[in-house]
């Protein structure tokens, strides 16, 4: 049984720790799709704006090795945006 996690707004901490999680990974398509300078994200208090944000800072952070990538491209397995192209090519 998965553990509820609450308060955990970091998502690498999230995906490890084994907690539930509610994928959200197609935001990250959505957000490489609409190709905006800016993109504002108005949801309300406790709505996963920080969560949606490390898991994008996660997507797109370039590693140092290939340890660090192949953990990072870890974090997204079982997620929607892994089926995705763009998953590979990002």
């Amino acid at each position: 049984m998965k553990k509820i996690g609450i308060g955990i707004s970091d998502f690498r901490n999230l995906r490890e720790g084994d907690y539930l999680f509610v994928d959200k990974s197609p935001f990250v398509e959505e957000v490489i799709e609409n190709g905006a300078n800016v993109i504002l994200v108005p949801r309300p208090r406790r709505f996963g704006k920080t969560l949606n944000l490390s898991m994008l800072r996660y997507f797109f952070e370039r590693g140092e090795g290939e340890e660090e990538r192949r953990r990072a491209k870890g974090l997204f397995s079982g997620l929607a945006i892994e089926n995705s192209p763009l998953f590979e090519a990002h």
